[in-house]
């Protein structure tokens, strides 16, 4: 009767435990959080911004300069002016003339547009360059986040080996702790000697010791997956270890259509765009730049008071309202030494290496994506013989188990068994998962990984 007690423990654990476990962290869930917490993906996102923002309007070259500038000047002088050997109209001698305090003031604002109707074509292949520039920050940006979500799955996927792994791990120390108790029921009994109760104890110990381990490494994955995510080291949680592979066929379209959809690849033909709009923007310096010019100006001078003609003291004030000026120029640099024909000419060596740079690219890729191919269907192969490895292992420790209870094989087989069932479940969930990860590195390298649900 207590055996019995023992066994429906045992079956309706997984039931009381699914009602005290965790909260729930799906797949979904995980994404959407690295997505908008990873430190890696935000800056990223920062690169994406500077990039958008260089290749505006704003940074293109194509609007006119505007300039204000402004002026005042005050002078406080004391003068004194000598006349030697002049005479007044009366014929009397002309004396000296003193002005102190004598002040100036003077005040100048102006406003200049310069704008520049063309300069060889140079800012309108620059603009497409900046445009391209941030068509490939956009990839790098993609490129991180596909690491990102690899290396998040990959924690993931550890969380959940560990966690079946420890649910096979406790079974395994509950069927050794009733085995102390049957072996101590026989040795009351008088069925078997004292050495089957050793060694049940010494099982028990083995069993709790690993389960100690996996827990141990479950919380730490458990940290990891949270830096990653970038919340609470020690937010607890419970993942979904149900794995979905995709279909063979749906596979095989991915990667027939690798080359156009790979990030590796897709940076390569943008850093090919960049370096032709480089040759062109090289090319403008052999072309004239016409620019036009225009000022409106203001000024006003205050003079201070002197003495002139008669002897008198006059101020004077002269004050230009406004004036306004246009002008045209035209700039041809009809030899520079050779420094834009060098340009010229790097460009186009820069470009032709980035050609066979592209097809280096390309040959890489198809090369992983085969050996990713080969090792998905290697791993998936694993996976399916250790399903069947679990099936003749389980049937195996049933069997065992009755025997073991009608006394016809020693504890030593029965637990020699139980460790064969252990093994072939744990190797089912590491092929598990080890599939499921060559899974999505080959999604990755098809550029597939961030459009199919996991």
């Amino acid at each position: 009767m207590r055996r019995l007690r023992l066994i429906f423990v045992w079956v309706l654990f997984p039931v009381f435990g699914a009602i005290a476990q965790e909260k729930k962290l799906s797949k979904e869930e995980a994404v959407v959080k690295a997505l908008e917490n990873n430190f890696g993906i935000e800056i990223a996102k920062n690169q994406i911004d500077i990039a958008e923002n260089n290749a505006s309007v704003l940074n293109s070259g194509y609007l006119p300069t505007l300039t204000g500038t402004a002026g005042a000047t005050y002078n406080n002088n004391d003068t004194r002016t000598e006349f030697p050997g002049q005479l007044n109209d009366d014929g009397s001698p002309r004396g000296d003339i003193e002005v102190n305090d004598a002040e100036s003031q003077r005040y100048n604002a102006a406003i200049n547009l310069n704008y520049t109707l063309f300069d060889g074509l140079g800012r309108f292949y620059t603009f497409k360059r900046l445009k391209e520039q941030y068509q490939l920050s956009t990839l790098q940006a993609r490129e991180t986040i596909e690491n990102t979500m690899l290396q998040m799955f990959s924690v993931y996927f550890e969380i959940a080996r560990l966690t079946e792994n420890k649910n096979v791990q406790m079974q395994a120390l509950n069927i050794s702790k009733d085995r102390i108790q049957r072996a101590e029921y026989s040795f009351e009994y008088g069925q078997n000697t004292k050495l089957d109760i050793l060694n049940a104890q010494v099982d028990v110990t083995n069993d709790s010791i690993n389960l100690l381990n996996t827990e141990q490494q479950l919380a730490n994955a458990k940290r990891d997956l949270n830096v990653v995510l970038n919340q609470n080291l020690n937010e607890e949680y419970e993942v979904d270890t149900t794995i979905v592979f995709i279909p063979k066929f749906q596979i095989m379209e991915y990667i027939e259509n690798s080359i156009s959809n790979n990030v590796a690849i897709l940076q390569t033909e943008t850093n090919l765009n960049i370096n032709a709009y480089d040759i062109k923007v090289n090319k403008s310096g052999y072309l004239p730049t016409i620019g036009l010019t225009g000022s409106y100006g203001w000024n006003r001078n205050q003079n201070a008071p002197s003495a002139f003609l008669t002897g008198a003291v006059f101020p004077g004030t002269n004050s230009n309202v406004g004036s306004m000026s246009l002008g045209a120029s035209l700039t041809w640099n009809l030899f520079d030494g050779g420094g834009t024909t060098v340009r010229v000419k790097n460009a186009k060596i820069t470009y032709a290496n980035q050609e066979l740079l592209r097809k280096q690219v390309e040959l890489e890729v198809n090369r992983d994506i085969q050996n990713a191919l080969a090792i998905y269907e290697n791993r998936l192969k694993i996976y399916q013989i250790q399903e069947q490895n679990v099936l003749t292992n389980q049937n195996n420790f049933e069997r065992s188990r009755e025997q073991f209870q009608l006394g016809s094989i020693t504890s030593i087989e029965f637990r020699q068994a139980q460790i064969n069932l252990l093994n072939a479940q744990t190797n089912k969930n590491l092929a598990k998962y080890d599939a499921k990860l060559a899974e999505l590195q080959l999604l990755q390298l098809t550029g597939q990984l961030l459009n199919v649900e996991l």
